[in-house]
């Protein structure tokens, strides 16, 4: 589904989720174990709000429509559940796509959340989203109460023009996700925010680093490192979008 930018993030996430979700079921491609965070077990899954240049499961996340694999909440828990098993490790996340596109996946990674937490009560999951739909609809973090979540809030811009850029959505909607981290702070969910260092130049890291503090947002802000794959700079070429430092 590529739609014309820049699109309205609210419908498209509707539009997505449509596609992925199939009553508590949803698409996902792979299983596997991730080098990321010292190794964690990973599902990957597609259908995301957003269309960032940068992203690796642009093609995937473009149409979702192309997988037709759906798994139920508890199914995905037992493959995660198998990978630590293969691997000794005690780290879980769904990737490749944004996991909370509306009430249905919401309720879906949840679940997932909780088989994990009652078969392993000391591993942890690290929840990365792009933190739109909890921006658009805070109330829904305190449901996020549970020990065992981690929250990874990745951050698309450091302003509206770099973040309708980077993502293709309407340059209003850049708030959204700083809202949902001042609201996981208020709930007491930990939650750190991430940012794609290779974009931006570093006073304008650092004026953004104040930004987040200025708005409470305290916790260290993750440098991303840009994957320089054919797809991702000719995406970026596309949208206007300079690398200002060399990427890894």
């Amino acid at each position: 589904m590529e739609p014309e930018l820049p699109f309205d993030p609210i419908l498209r996430s509707a539009e997505i989720e449509d596609l992925v979700m199939h009553e508590d079921t949803r698409l996902y491609y792979r299983f596997r174990a991730s080098r990321f965070y010292g190794g964690i077990a990973t599902a990957d899954t597609v259908g995301c709000s957003f269309l960032c240049a940068y992203c690796w499961n642009h093609d995937r996340n473009l149409h979702p429509d192309r997988y037709r694999t759906f798994y139920p909440p508890q199914e995905v828990g037992s493959k995660l559940l198998n990978v630590a098993d293969s691997r000794s490790l005690s780290l879980f996340r769904v990737s490749g796509s944004e996991p909370i596109l509306g009430q249905a996946s919401f309720e879906h990674i949840l679940r997932i959340i909780r088989t994990l937490a009652r078969f392993r009560p000391d591993s942890r999951f690290i929840l990365e989203t792009n933190g739109f739909y909890l921006g658009a609809n805070p109330e829904l973090i305190v449901l996020l109460r549970i020990p065992n979540i981690r929250v990874r809030v990745s951050l698309k811009g450091i302003d509206e023009k770099s973040f309708a850029k980077v993502t293709g959505a309407q340059r209003d909607y850049f708030f959204y996700p700083l809202a949902a981290l001042c609201e996981l702070e208020k709930q007491g969910v930990y939650a750190w925010p991430a940012l794609m260092e290779d974009l931006f130049s570093e006073k304008e890291i650092a004026e953004f680093q104040n930004l987040l503090a200025a708005n409470g947002i305290r916790r260290q802000l993750e440098l991303e490192s840009l994957q320089a794959y054919p797809h991702v700079l000719r995406n970026l070429e596309e949208r206007r979008l300079r690398i200002k430092t060399k990427p890894r």
